[in-house]
């Protein structure tokens, strides 16, 4: 029996909206992350998830049974919460006596693991613990990153990509000021990653634009690299295919720049400059000595030829 004999049809509506929503898109659904506790987490993991899903919200799911895995030996427990909540992010949390308060963070390609990156937790101060104003949920954040470290070391370039992945949001085609509510900030420095969250404050300036402060808001984690797991080059090339009805087609002597400026480039045959009817001026009409010379070349030539 072939594989497609063996596919079942969904009997409920329900099912058939979830079957619909996995099938491949030209342009996919927002990325959804799964948040989980591991068999030995302790509170300050706890809360560090609890934290991250209230900036994911809600394109997240936090799991609160503890989950006895390990992401590094063991990946099938990953993949099986994939499949079942249709997420292709995760953040796993534990902790014990080698690797005290440990976070390992992902993404899935095809419901297998594609890239893991661990962490541990240096310092954490929690939303709660920041007693300010909080920014509503859904809000698309805007990401700073600051280092050199992210343009230079694989690990950490992998892991810049992996953030922007996991905390970008849906994608928008309109901006509007008012909208641009946090930031979260990035810096990597001397082994560690400094992980900030700000929230943006609009005052009057006196004029249209308004000015800018921040103000912190939570989380705030102190974070360094551990133990990596990244796919190969081909695979890596392969998750970033982009279908061909996605690719803008290439349009014949028309060229951008960095900026987004359009250049055309016009072709043209060659043109005597001498003949160009050109706006007839005063200043620019010609001497009676110099028509004099110019007649006088002109019969030299003449009489060379003959």
């Amino acid at each position: 029996m072939d594989a497609l004999d063996r596919v079942v049809k969904p009997k409920t509506k329900r099912a058939k909206r979830f079957l619909e929503k996995r099938e491949p898109k030209l342009s996919e659904n927002v990325k959804n992350a799964m948040l989980i506790k591991g068999g030995n987490a302790n509170l300050l993991v706890t809360q560090v998830l609890r934290d991250v899903y209230a900036l994911k919200k809600p394109y997240g799911v936090l799991y609160k049974k503890k989950n006895i895995t390990r992401p590094f030996e063991d990946q099938t427990s990953l993949e099986f919460f994939s499949k079942k909540s249709d997420c292709s992010l995760f953040m796993f949390g534990s902790h014990n006596k080698k690797r005290p308060n440990n976070l390992v963070i992902g993404r899935m390609y095809d419901y297998h693991v594609l890239d893991m990156i661990e962490l541990g937790i240096e310092k954490f101060v929690s939303l709660k613990d920041i007693k300010n104003s909080k920014c509503p949920e859904g809000t698309k954040p805007m990401l700073i990153f600051a280092g050199d470290d992210f343009d230079v070391t694989e690990d950490y370039r992998r892991l810049k990509n992996l953030l922007i992945d996991f905390f970008r949001g849906p994608t928008v085609s309109n901006i509007r000021l008012a909208g641009l509510e946090y930031v979260l900030h990035f810096t990597a420095l001397n082994g560690k990653i400094y992980f900030r969250s700000y929230k943006l404050l609009l005052k009057k300036s006196g004029c249209k634009t308004p000015r800018i402060e921040l103000e912190e808001m939570g989380p705030s984690l102190d974070l360094v690299l551990r133990r990596t797991h990244l796919a190969s080059d081909d695979l890596y090339k392969l998750s970033m295919k982009m279908p061909k009805a996605l690719k803008p087609k290439k349009k014949k002597n028309v060229s951008l720049d960095t900026f987004g400026t359009t250049y055309g480039r016009i072709h043209m045959q060659k043109q005597d400059l001498s003949k160009l009817q050109t706006r007839k001026m005063k200043g620019l009409k010609k001497r009676p000595a110099e028509r004099i010379t110019e007649d006088q070349e002109k019969k030299s030539k003449r009489i060379k030829k003959n």
